[in-house]
């Protein structure tokens, strides 16, 4: 009896052992996965253009394209090198040529030798060639930072969307605690009796309506964070912040230096003039196609066949010059001569087109910045006109001189003009943005990256 107590009483002592052990381990774990789960990687903008010009896919494609680029620019330069092979061949010939019984040639024949082939003059097709892979090149070049300065600008728009989202989702937060302080109000006066049933349902109303309006700008935040995620090359599901503030700097208005500036540096311009000049040699390369081109070559090795032995592999040196004319090839040097000049015209026109499309962006841009700075000023004016009356209408209502809808429609539009300033303020920030594209200036980060939303 003795003894079975003693086995019980183990067996309870190791049960409630395994349970604190099993207890331990679950508290362990919830400390270890619960800042896992609450971390998310904070980016300041010069940190999410970095991330995205490390690890973004388009970015690499351009640059392989680069690469090839420069491979073809290095093959392109083989036509001015001898081009060597090794060549072995048999061959079997029945009747062979003879005399009374006298061969003047093996009927097994073997070969095998070293060649080497060089074009001794093509009128320039080569260096036509060099020049066209090398204006490819450029353009690939042109192309990478194109894309990259692309990136960059998608990255800023995503960035500053966040910020003003979530700017607007603490407005949002600031309006609704306001409607439940309301709420609460409206219904002490109705079990009062001295608010009306429609007045507590329009406040509930109007609090439901914020509440959507926040999950809304909630759902849109997690949208951006996604595609920042995205740009940045982060696993899909971690989360991402952003840390920064709207800030703008001041840009001089004259149109003729921004015009000037976007001339000379916009990217789009020099890569249409790169396709411009393709198109130009290409043309001169077609143009040559009907002249003739002079090859010499050189070989050396053994071979059968020669008297008075002709099993006997003797060694041999061949040396020779050939000239090829083209007369007749199907119309095609015709056809590649119209496509050359009908690109040519087609580069022509895609440099006009991006330069009026270069001043039409700067022109615009200039617009929208002044507009956005007028806006700035307009609704600044607005948030404090709302301030004062929402002030004013708290009063009135907690002292029965104003109803419950009178007291709604002040805070909505506090929150309203909140939201425009806000609105005006992303609107201006991105408009610097895209005047500085638009003149080819660097899209480097405005505010200072220690700077935070309030």
């Amino acid at each position: 009896m003795a003894r079975e107590l003693h086995r019980i009483y183990c067996t309870l002592n190791n049960a409630e052992a395994m349970k604190l052990r099993f207890t331990t381990a679950l508290i362990l774990i919830a400390a270890f996965a619960l800042p896992t789960a609450s971390h998310a990687a904070t980016f300041t903008l010069n940190n999410a253009l970095q991330r995205v010009r490390e690890n973004s896919p388009r970015l690499r494609q351009a640059r392989e394209n680069l690469n090839a680029a420069e491979a073809r620019t290095e093959g392109s330069r083989s036509g001015w090198y001898p081009h060597l092979s090794a060549i072995a061949d048999y061959s079997y010939r029945d009747p062979i040529s003879e005399y009374q019984g006298m061969k003047f040639m093996p009927a097994n024949s073997y070969n095998a030798r070293v060649g080497a082939e060089m074009t001794l003059l093509d009128f320039g097709r080569t260096a036509k060639g060099v020049s066209i892979a090398r204006s490819s090149e450029k353009a690939a070049g042109l192309s990478l930072s194109l894309t990259e300065r692309d990136l960059a600008y998608t990255t800023i728009q995503v960035f500053h969307t966040m910020l003003f989202l979530r700017e607007a989702v603490l407005v949002q937060e600031k309006e609704i605690a306001a409607l439940e302080k309301n709420l609460e109000y409206t219904r002490t006066r109705y079990r009062e009796g001295v608010a009306t049933r429609f007045d507590l349902l329009s406040t509930e109303v109007r609090l439901a309506s914020a509440l959507t309006k926040k999950t809304d700008l909630e759902s849109e935040l997690a949208n951006q964070s996604i595609a920042l995620s995205r740009l940045c090359g982060l696993p899909e599901d971690e989360p991402v912040g952003v840390e920064g503030s709207f800030a703008s700097v001041e840009q001089g208005e004259e149109e003729s230096s921004f015009v000037v500036s976007a001339l000379e540096k916009r990217l789009e311009l020099r890569l249409a003039g790169e396709h411009e000049r393709t198109a130009i040699r290409k043309t001169e390369l077609a143009e040559r196609a009907c002249l003739p081109v002079i090859t010499g070559n050189l070989s050396w090795g053994t071979a059968n066949g020669f008297l008075p032995d002709l099993e006997e592999m003797r060694p041999n040196t061949a040396a020779g010059v050939r000239m090829e004319l083209p007369l007749f090839t199907g119309f095609a040097i015709r056809s590649e001569k119209r496509a050359a000049l009908a690109m040519q015209r087609a580069a022509g026109a895609e440099r006009l087109d991006t330069d009026q499309q270069i001043r039409q962006e700067v022109r615009q841009s200039l617009n929208s910045l002044r507009a956005s700075r007028q806006n700035i000023a307009t609704t600044t004016l607005q948030v404090k006109q709302a301030e004062l009356a929402a002030e004013h209408a708290r009063t009135r209502y907690r002292n029965g001189l104003a109803t419950a809808l009178d007291l709604l429609d002040t805070e909505a539009s506090l929150a309203e003009a909140e939201l425009s300033n806000l609105q005006a303020r992303y609107t201006l920030v991105m408009n610097t943005y895209a005047l500085k594209r638009a003149a080819g200036e660097p899209l480097e980060p405005i505010q200072q990256p220690d700077q935070k939303t309030p």
